[in-house]
């Protein structure tokens, strides 16, 4: 197995990364544009490790594009800040902490992370969104308790009857994912079997 480790570290607007065998180093935007740059920099052959910090939203599109395509290890970023402490390293700039992730993998011997269900970015998007719609029905049902005016009733209403809609669009598509899911279909349908649960195994 190629035993070369590249370590990418990722902020909002760049990915810095650094080749632990050659000491390459290149900075590409984080962007479709800089991630196909960054797979042209990588080359043909695959390396043995592509080590980055998990970096909230910021990490998603390089997952997204190369997990199951590139051996991809995740790690938790105060684990790699206390790496970098024990190997003495006090400068912290992005270039530096790419070749701290670099030796990082190679030190420790990481393993590439296992491929996640390929429709969890999918699912979590559609929850996310779901989330945003029932805070906005909140505070709209809340507002029309106060509203005297015929017109701005009438607005409050007609956007509670989109979100309405709007919900009903995401629960039918959050269901098709789940049930492109055979474990996440058998975990819901044993979440219908409860009496209560208020769940219901419904086509969309």
């Amino acid at each position: 197995m190629n035993k070369d480790t590249i370590g990418i570290y990722i902020s909002k607007d760049a990915l810095d990364a650094h080749r632990l065998s050659t000491g390459a180093a290149a900075q590409f935007a984080n962007s479709q544009t800089g991630l196909r740059a960054l797979r042209r920099w990588i080359g043909a052959d695959s390396p043995g490790l592509i080590v980055y910090e998990a970096t909230g939203v910021y990490h998603g599109p390089l997952e997204r594009a190369f997990a199951g395509v590139l051996p991809l290890v995740k790690v938790n970023p105060l684990q790699a800040r206390r790496f970098a402490q024990a190997c003495g390293t006090r400068a912290k700039t992005d270039a530096v902490d790419a070749r701290i992730l670099a030796v990082m993998g190679a030190a420790l011997d990481l393993e590439p992370d296992k491929l996640s269900d390929e429709n969890q970015p999918a699912l979590k998007e559609l929850q996310i969104a779901r989330m945003a719609l029932i805070k906005d029905r909140t505070r709209l049902m809340n507002r029309l308790k106060t509203q005297t005016l015929p017109l701005t009733k009438r607005q409050t209403k007609s956007r509670l009857t989109q979100i309405t809609r709007q919900l009903e669009e995401l629960d039918a598509e959050l269901l098709t994912q789940v049930w492109a899911c055979p474990q996440r279909e058998r975990a819901f349908d044993i979440l219908c079997s409860i009496p209560g649960s208020g769940q219901s195994r419904r086509l969309p």
